[in-house]
């Protein structure tokens, strides 16, 4: 043989320590020379190269007679693969000698087809405008370090654009899409929201990269806003002639209107569509009607009228007597002025046995004709409406059912509820609210409607009290509540709440009386139950504030963690020492590890400077909770205080504030709200099952804005808070054992959580307690990105055993109703 062979037998992507493409093959030369191999674009020039040369045995079979040389074989690894995507052509070429000749071809775009293939996959779902914000929404996953890829965003001048995102585990991807065990729990699903302001350029860069590894989505965003007006929206509407035709012909040029509506606003349509969803129909109303209990209580659905209009009266009635329960009597006590509302309920419902009817002599107000209402009744449970709102018809059926969770011990039920326009044809506000939640209903009278109670607990609890007209249901259910043992929350919107332009549903400046009422109402709860504390307005009408009486000034243990960053630290330490009011407190620094000098040298410093402050060693490997089961004995305070070193005080009394609920019995921890540098929420509590396993709320949202509920500015009991600020008793942290060491990095501080919650005490997150929070440094550099995942796999696979259940049901303070992929509360789809 005289001429050259040759042959690639070989041509892959690899995953090593890095991407690369590999190519692997051989080449015969006439005896006596020697052979190189080299890659060189369609324009000449060299392509980068690593080549090793092999021995290869099996080419004696394959080339019989031919004499090789010493390593006739080669593998060639290419290296920063996307930086050659646009190379039209590539060869191999190998040189001998004079002679220089080509073995193989490909193309830029063939190696580009393979990367994406094998090496990260990702898909942009939706990109949406809602109000003043962009919405995308996909999934980006990098298969080489198994983990979510990066995110940046950018303008057409190549700005980096501010964005938030909220990420999700995406078990269709991680499990189907790219059918890869190792992604389970990885958190491949990004929920990104720009302000649209931002946006306002001609193209918006989408970069989904780990270094190399990675895309960019180029998006046009004048033909975005152009395709997202609502005039271009309104044409597509009216264009698809046939389907607006069929609608009218059905549902009436009235719904035909409703439909164009829901279409121009996507929050309108989602809770529009969401009230449709899920309203029964009456075939399950039938069956309900049919459906025996265990325990059938009476339900006396108590009213008083006051010249009611009757379109409103009649909504009211007909959703009252073809209710799917049937053991229910109406208690109407009338205090109008006029007789045509009396001579309606005679006229329309006389002969319904269940309709009672009492014309009252005088109009006393709200309180004393709510009792007359109730005077009337023989129920066994008594239900409060106001006279022009509308309920469900399964909305007995519903409170009966929860009643029998435990027929014995249900004291109390109360349900979802919304706002209905006058007309009655518009739904909006919906009030998803929590299980019983006692901090937030001190807040705040979320409970509302439907509220149902055992009437030997209302007994007790005595009837309405004028003194507090215009905040008579807050102070009835506040007395209930002290008295009942089990209360019940139905999460089903089963009450629409018909907005007056007068009434407080709508404007609240029109009744300020009735927040006043509120106020004094929750001060004679406190005096009744001998808690020293006083109740406040605050700027928000309906919503309180509760400052309760530091019963002593105990030492408070202030936990610190720190691995070198001894500016993140100092920051720290001097806002203390600056802003904090409170003085009883010492400070446990907890070496992590630390290799810098400097940071020794200020450690001795700090503790010259402040005989309060003492550091101790962690000599081992980073364990957040294991660093802090080992501080704690060397803490002399009756409460702990964990602190993350890169936080900063802003609320001068922050420790009483936190040690207002600590100190309570009832409560096993507390935690405060936390900001971004940017004024941006970084914490305001922790929802079980948000983002997969657990998330904050609210994260994200500007520092002004109340959030859903005004949940942002309402100190509420939680599931769980951060530890980056924590205070809790340390009998309560003894109690439950510590940290679960188990849980390295990530929901240690909610497995805390969990266990104190398990011994019956609340986890309490209050708003006014204010802190700066600059993220994680408290263990120095992060480690390498396959390592974490694999940890933080670990640790979600540990939290899933422990806690099944509420991850199965949902978080008890967080509706069922709402979103898990993002925190600000939106509809779940």
């Amino acid at each position: 043989m005289s001429d050259i062979l040759s042959s690639v037998d070989v041509k892959q992507i690899v995953f090593e320590d890095r991407v690369r493409f590999l190519m692997d093959g051989w080449v015969y030369v006439p005896v006596g020379q020697e052979f190189t191999v080299e890659l060189i674009s369609d324009k000449g020039e060299r392509i980068p190269t690593e080549v090793v040369y092999k021995e290869r045995p099996d080419l004696v079979e394959v080339l019989k007679g031919a004499v090789l040389v010493e390593k006739p074989g080669f593998t060639m690894w290419v290296d920063h693969l996307p930086e050659y995507f646009n190379v039209d052509t590539w060869t191999v070429m190998v040189r001998s000698g004079d002679r220089y000749e080509p073995i193989c071809q490909g193309t830029g775009e063939d190696w580009k087809e393979e990367y994406e293939r094998v090496v990260y996959g990702y898909n942009v779902e939706r990109m949406d405008l809602m109000g003043q914000m962009v919405v995308i929404q996909g999934w980006a996953v990098d298969l080489f370090n198994c983990s979510a890829l990066g995110i940046r965003v950018l303008n057409d001048a190549g700005k980096e654009i501010h964005f938030r995102n909220q990420p999700v585990v995406r078990l269709d991807v991680n499990k189907g899409v790219c059918n890869d065990d190792r992604l389970e729990l990885v958190q491949c699903g990004f929920n990104l929201t720009i302000k649209k302001d931002d946006c306002k350029t001609d193209k918006l860069y989408l970069e989904l990269k780990n270094g190399e590894i990675g895309t960019t989505e180029v998006f046009d965003m004048k033909q975005f806003f152009a395709e997202h007006s609502k005039t271009a929206k309104l044409k597509a509407i009216l264009k698809d002639t046939e389907k607006n035709k069929e609608l009218i012909r059905d549902k009436g040029f009235g719904e035909f209107i409703n439909y164009v509506k829901c279409q121009l606003d996507p929050f309108y349509a989602d809770y529009t569509m969401w009230v449709r969803n899920h309203r029964v129909g009456k075939s399950v109303l039938k069956r309900q009607s049919e459906k025996r209990w265990r325990y059938e209580p009476k339900i006396s659905i108590v009213i008083p009228l006051y010249n009611t209009p009757l379109k409103y009266l009649k909504e009211l009635m007909d959703s009252l007597v073809q209710q799917s329960y049937r053991n229910i009597e109406i208690c109407l006590a009338d205090g109008s002025t006029k007789d045509e509302v009396g001579k309606y309920i005679k006229r329309h419902y006389g002969r319904d046995t269940r309709v009672l009817y009492q014309r009252l002599k005088e109009n006393k107000g709200i309180s004393w004709n709510t009792n007359q209402a109730v005077a009337m009744a023989t129920g066994d449970f008594i239900m409060l409406s106001d006279h022009d709102d509308v309920l469900e018809k399964n909305a007995v059926y519903e409170i009966v059912k929860a009643i029998n969770t435990d027929p014995k011990r249900v004291d109390i039920v109360y349900t979802d509820e919304d706002k209905v326009t006058m007309d009655g044809k518009q739904y909006f506000e919906p009030n998803f609210k929590p299980d019983f939640n006692l901090d937030f209903f001190r807040s705040s009278n979320y409970i509302c409607h439907i509220f149902v109670v055992r009437k030997t607990t209302l007994d007790k609890a005595g009837l309405f009290c004028s003194e507090y007209d215009g905040a008579q249901d807050f102070d009835l259910i506040l007395r209930c509540t002290e008295q009942a043992d089990l209360i019940r929350h139905v999460p089903k919107v089963l009450y629409h709440w018909r907005s007056h332009p007068a009434s407080t549903a709508e404007n609240p400046d029109s009744k300020m009386y009735a927040f006043e009422a509120g106020r004094k109402a929750l001060q004679e709860h406190y005096n009744r139950l001998g808690i020293r504390a006083q109740a406040y307005r605050t700027e928000v009408f309906g919503r309180y504030r509760t400052e309760y009486e530091l019963l002593d000034e105990p030492l408070i243990s202030v936990i610190i963690p720190n691995k070198d960053h001894i500016d993140d630290l100092d920051k720290c330490l001097k806002s203390i020492y600056e802003v904090t009011t409170y003085k009883n407190f010492e400070i446990v620094i907890v070496e992590n590890n630390s290799t810098e000098k400097e940071t020794f040298s200020y450690y001795e410093q700090i503790q010259n400077l402040h005989s309060n402050i003492r550091v101790i060693t962690w000599k081992d490997e980073f364990n957040y909770a294991a660093i802090h089961n080992f501080a704690v004995p060397y803490c002399q305070g009756e409460y702990l205080l964990l602190l993350n070193n890169d936080t900063s005080i802003i609320t001068p009394d922050w420790m009483e504030k936190m040690l207002q609920y600590a100190q309570r019995e009832d409560v096993g921890a507390v935690g405060a709200k936390l900001y971004f540098p940017d004024d941006t929420v970084q914490h305001a509590g922790v929802i079980i099952g948000l983002g997969g396993v657990a998330g904050h709320i609210f994260s994200g949202t500007p520092r002004v804005e109340y959030g859903y509920q005004a949940r942002l500015i309402s100190a509420q009991d939680l599931s769980a808070v951060t530890a980056a600020c924590m205070m809790m008793p340390k009998a309560v942290f003894e109690a439950v054992g510590g940290f679960d060491e188990r849980f390295k990095v990530a929901f240690n501080d909610v497995d805390l959580c969990m266990k104190i919650r398990a011994l019956d005490k609340k986890i309490v997150f209050t708003p006014y307690a204010e802190l700066y929070h600059y993220e994680s440094k408290s263990r120095g550099k992060e480690e390498e990105t396959a390592t974490k995942m694999a940890r933080f796999q670990q640790e979600v696979s540990l939290f899933r055993k422990k806690w099944p259940e509420i991850l199965k049901n949902g978080d008890p303070y967080y509706s069922v109703h709402l979103a898990l992929d993002n925190g600000n509360c939106t509809l779940r789809k």
